[in-house]
């Protein structure tokens, strides 16, 4: 069949259009790639080219609430290896066994390996600055030093649970390293150089630098030299009574601000791998669970006395030393009891039987309602991983015996972030805080705060006069019952001692306690509460003798370092027989010494120095507060 000319053209035209159209959308195509696309498309080309050694960024330092450097960064280089750039590698592995400690086998191995790079370690990772350049010095083709650093602890097992630690490379393992590894961490910068397809420097080609951005600086709500003068109460703790272990807190009790914590035993963390696990996976201040004792009576106090349910001056209590409920006998702590007694001298004696009244007449929906309302029996929320819950009784188990148990402190489990956290709320006006360790973010370049951690209020537990009236029954306790050790002459400390049999294998144990002391001061406005406790103390097991003692010799140097000043007026100390009574003393400038010797033989020690008959000058100075028998140093001259 003969095909029309109309059609052939036809066909010629159709195709001469799609070959038009192929080749435009070629030329389009070809424009695009070398126009709009070359360049990135020339960056990934060179990226692919490009081989690089890491340069690490600095860790974010860890500081304290004054900036003092807690966990930081110190340089520490590693060497890496091209294999393909490497020509002679017997000989380079010869040449770097002696400075790298390795033998040259492992060397040889490792920069035999078929990667773009290789760490040569051991011992070329993280190495001395003075090593890393006589490594330099060799000027070995395909090895090269990077810039790297390791994790610093100034302060060696200072805060070590709360602050954590990095493991080989730089990454947070446990503690605060943990919980805020991204922040602290930073971006990787980097050393690149051209090569060929086969790896190797491309001559005559630049090198590229992109530098790496650091890690911010975390801020803490610790005080370093709070938290120093809590590590060295612990350590003497663990030395004077060979406890089992020992945990310390120190809180502002206005805002939930940690100002140090601390726990024993402990563990440098650098040196982690020394101990076992259990001592750097557990930070015991929030993980720690067991029966507070009597300071959990400081709950029932403050519940009792805002339902308006005892009148702590007017109302009396006889305690025969012991109290019969549901067919239990519960004891009083001292054989035969108190016998008659104000509920104010209940709370000062830590009268077992007068808490189990204050129980009753709570009642166990009550109680239990403002057990839960200081935050027990659930986590406090503070930032720090690791934190337990507690246990308190299911509503539904809660009979007479549960109930007057839990009154005194007894079949409840607590936490000691918990305890302070409540007894803070107790005695701040009535608020719970939420505690935290972290006070802010910095940016290391400019020192500029990116974030605050502000501080954040729970609920309101009670109201500010019940909490007053609590100040003032806790001031009574030290200055006139069983926190008779924690008394600090000027500073009007609070507080309440703790003594709880343990729970060995389902059963109390008779030899094995918790013995706790809880402390607060001023009385009048509290600005610093402390939490110690102690498991199994060797010897006396009672906490005003153990753990109030320990509470005082921290606050004693706390509270004049936060810039606490002493009051005038505080509630006296009741001394008993054998006790150190203290006393003010005198004014002796312008008195002669014969004067002196008659009238104060009997009560201070004197320390004469210079000549002369007359006092012009003394130490301690008149109106200070010091133990009978003190020593009392006078300066004599001629005097007028």
């Amino acid at each position: 069949m003969k095909v029309s000319q109309v059609k052939v053209r036809r066909r010629l035209l159709t195709a001469l259009i799609v070959l038009i159209a192929a080749f435009s959308a070629l030329v389009l195509r070809l424009g695009y790639v070398q126009l709009w696309k070359g360049g990135e498309l020339s960056l990934m080309a060179e990226e692919n080219w490009r081989r690089g050694i890491p340069f690490e960024p600095k860790r974010g330092e860890i500081v304290d609430r004054n900036g003092t450097r807690l966990a930081y960064n110190v340089s520490s280089p590693t060497v890496y290896a091209v294999p393909v750039q490497i020509k002679d590698k017997p000989g380079t592995a010869k040449r770097l066994s002696g400075i790298l400690g390795m033998s040259e086998e492992l060397l040889l191995k490792q920069i035999s390996k078929q990667a773009r790079d290789v760490r040569l370690s051991p011992g070329g990772r993280k190495m001395t600055l003075e090593k890393a350049q006589e490594v330099r010095n060799l000027r070995l083709p395909g090895i090269y030093v990077g810039e790297d650093n390791k994790r610093f602890y100034p302060y060696g097992s200072m805060a070590a649970n709360v602050l954590g630690f990095t493991g080989a490379f730089n990454d947070g393992l446990t503690g605060l390293e943990l919980k805020y590894d991204k922040l602290l961490t930073g971006l990787e910068g980097r050393v690149s150089f051209l090569t060929d397809a086969a790896g190797r420097q491309m001559p005559n080609s630049s090198d590229k630098y992109v530098p790496p951005k650091d890690g911010l600086t975390l801020q803490l709500t610790l005080d370093q030299t709070v938290q120093s003068i809590v590590e060295r109460e612990l350590d003497q703790a663990m030395l004077q009574h060979q406890a089992k272990s020992v945990i310390a807190i120190a809180m502002n009790p206005k805002n939930g601000e940690i100002l140090a914590m601390g726990s024993r035993p402990t563990f440098e963390p650098d040196k982690y791998q020394e101990v076992p696990t259990e001592v750097y996976n557990r930070n015991l201040p929030i993980w720690m669970t067991y029966e507070p004792g009597s300071t959990f009576k400081i709950i029932t106090l403050a519940a009792a006395l805002q339902e308006k349910k005892v009148d702590l001056t007017h109302e009396r209590f006889f305690d025969p030393g012991f109290v019969e409920v549901g067919g239990a006998r519960l004891r009083c702590w001292k054989k035969g009891g108190h016998g008659s007694q104000t509920f104010l001298e209940v709370v000062e004696n830590s009268c077992n039987p007068g808490f189990v009244a204050l129980g009753q007449r709570l009642g166990k929906e009550k109680l239990f309602s403002y057990i839960n309302a200081f935050g027990f029996g659930q986590k406090t929320g503070i930032d720090l991983m690791g934190e337990e819950n507690g246990i308190l009784f299911k509503p539904s188990r809660v009979g007479p015996v549960e109930l007057a148990t839990t009154a005194f402190g007894q079949g409840v489990s607590v936490t000691p972030i918990q305890q302070i956290t409540a007894v803070a709320a107790a005695v701040n006006g009535g608020n719970l805080w939420k505690p935290h360790v972290s006070k802010g973010w910095i940016q290391p370049e400019t020192g500029a705060v990116l974030e605050s951690v502000k501080p954040e209020l729970v609920r309101q537990v009670i109201s500010p006069e019940v909490s007053a009236q609590v100040r003032d029954a806790l001031e009574k306790v030290v200055a006139q019952g069983t926190g008779k050790n924690a008394f600090l002459e000027g500073y009007r400390v609070g507080g309440k001692t703790g003594t709880a049999q343990k729970v060995i294998n389902g059963r109390y144990s008779p030899n094995e306690h918790i013995v706790s002391f809880i402390g607060f001061a001023p009385a009048d406005d509290p600005q610093l509460i402390v939490y110690v406790a102690v498991d199994n103390p060797q010897g006396i097991q009672f906490g005003g003798i153990v753990a109030a003692p320990i509470v005082r010799n921290i606050m004693a140097d706390a509270l004049p370092y936060l810039g606490v000043k002493p009051r005038t007026i505080q509630v006296e100390k009741e001394y008993k027989y054998g006790d150190t009574p203290i006393l003010k003393v005198p004014n002796l400038v312008g008195k002669t010494v014969s004067d002196i010797y008659e009238d104060m033989s009997m009560d201070f020690q004197l320390a004469a120095s210079g000549s002369g008959a007359t006092v012009i000058r003394q130490a301690p100075a008149a109106g200070s507060k010091v133990e009978k028998g003190a020593v009392i140093r006078i300066y004599l001259g001629a005097g007028e």
